[in-house]
């Protein structure tokens, strides 16, 4: 009798079957899931090229060699190595802005891997304040000097978070997470001739920027006392001189100058409404070790030591081009005095509760030296004789002579420069030939030179 296959076969048949349907589910539940993560991957993409880049109709151009716009990743999300808003993150902010010293201040210092910056951070910290950085690390010139001077306040346990200005939740994130008691607001489009090729990055950094950070100011509460750089170039077209406070500054010669002028005016707004207590500073062309290297005492060194000719500009009337220029340390305890003395904002919430103080000082050194002159010293000091070209002072911005009169800074906070432009010179000579690691003639009339500053 034959055997009855009937049964198996329809038993492999239903099997068959059932595995056709867990296969079907199994590949739906996996189409399900991979839609999802497809979509959210595109959420995610939407997001960042929304954040990192402008509408096409955003009318802001930069200079292809300077990206004053940084990535979502790099500003908004990580400063060094540390998650903005982590908690590795918040213990470096807070263990940075935290005094040594009795009554010591918490101070956000903007621009601290600058020229200026770097110095007050290193100054503040010294004397027991707490000190936090914020620095956005363009390369108006060459990044490598800020980051240098990034790892020599990282050594003095100053923590720099690096982000712009411009982006108003990490701004935000740092008053959440430090009461700030002061700005000292040195971050800035700086250069009176590059305005001429990229004016939209001065308005971007110089107003918009400060802007941004009153409007962060304003809100917080205990509102911080602000310090900010303006600038002697807000002189502009003024004959009078010396250069004081009471003279007119309606007439600038160049945007850069044009933008610190509007930030004075800014200032006086938020003064006025919100009770903000601001003290503008105009410096005085100020030099000194860790320099910047697109000021004259700067790549004149540059030039003369590799022998290059520089120019030596005389006004259109064939004068001497004279600066008032002030040496860093001076200007360093100008900008500690004006931070001494600020007193409290009134407002809270952002609502004013009475007069706040608005001010405003020269810090210089009163001493104008001809340009010729500074490039004779430096000729001393680099034994090294430089190839001279003298041109007529071109219109771009640059005025012919600046001049300070210091008396009001003098009067409220002691203000009082000491170093006069031979040994200022002398010890960036021996800052410049050790940072480079220059070796030639000169270096052994350098071994004596002040190793302080």
């Amino acid at each position: 009798m034959p055997t009855d296959t009937s049964k198996p076969m329809k038993l492999e048949r239903y099997n068959s079957y059932i595995r056709k349907v867990h296969s079907t589910k199994l590949l739906n539940a996996s189409s399900k899931f991979l839609f999802r993560v497809t979509l959210l991957i595109a959420l995610v993409l939407i997001l960042f090229f929304t954040i990192n880049y402008p509408p096409l109709s955003d009318n802001t151009h930069s200079a292809p060699h300077h990206h004053h716009r940084h990535s979502f990743l790099s500003t908004s999300l990580f400063s060094g190595s540390s998650l903005v808003g982590g908690a590795a993150w918040e213990k470096q902010v807070r263990h940075s802005s935290t005094p040594r010293r009795v009554n010591g201040f918490s101070v956000l210092v903007t621009g601290a891997a600058g020229f200026i910056g770097s110095h007050c951070s290193l100054a503040l910290k010294k004397r027991g304040d707490g000190v936090l950085g914020l620095d956005n690390f363009n390369d108006y010139y060459d990044p490598s000097l800020k980051r240098a001077r990034q790892n020599l306040l990282s050594k003095h346990q100053i923590f720099i978070v690096e982000g712009d200005l411009n982006d108003g939740p990490l701004l935000t994130k740092l008053f959440d997470v430090v009461p700030f008691t002061h700005v000292l607001h040195l971050a800035a489009q700086a250069g009176v001739r590059y305005a001429m090729q990229n004016p939209q990055s001065y308005v971007k950094s110089n107003i918009a920027g400060f802007v941004n950070l009153l409007e962060v100011a304003k809100a917080v509460n205990p509102q911080p006392a602000i310090v900010w750089a303006s600038s002697s170039s807000v002189y502009g077209l003024n004959t009078e001189n010396p250069f004081s406070e009471r003279d007119r500054t309606d007439r600038p010669a160049s945007l850069y100058a044009a933008t610190k002028k509007a930030g004075e005016e800014i200032a006086h707004t938020y003064n006025h409404i919100y009770g903000l207590s601001l003290t503008g500073l105009r410096f005085f062309t100020v030099y000194g070790p860790w320099g910047r290297p697109d000021m004259a005492y700067f790549f004149f060194t540059k030039d003369i030591l590799q022998g290059k000719p520089i120019d030596i500009y005389r006004t259109q009337d064939q004068k001497a081009v004279a600066r008032d220029f002030t040496y860093i340390d001076d200007v360093v305890k100008g900008c500690l005095g004006a931070l001494d003395t600020a007193e409290k904002s009134t407002g809270s919430g952002g609502k004013k509760k009475g007069p706040a103080q608005l001010r405003l000082y020269n810090l210089g050194n009163t001493s104008p030296v001809p340009v010729g002159r500074l490039v004779l010293i430096l000729e001393g000091l680099l034994n090294t004789k430089a190839k001279k070209h003298v041109v007529t002072l071109p219109r771009n911005g640059d005025v012919p002579y600046t001049h300070a009169n210091v008396t009001l800074a003098y009067k409220d906070f002691g203000y009082k420069p000491t170093t006069d432009l031979s040994s200022g010179l002398r010890k960036f000579v021996k800052w410049y030939v050790n940072y480079f690691g220059i070796e030639s003639k000169h270096s052994k009339e350098t071994q004596h030179f002040d190793e302080s500053s």
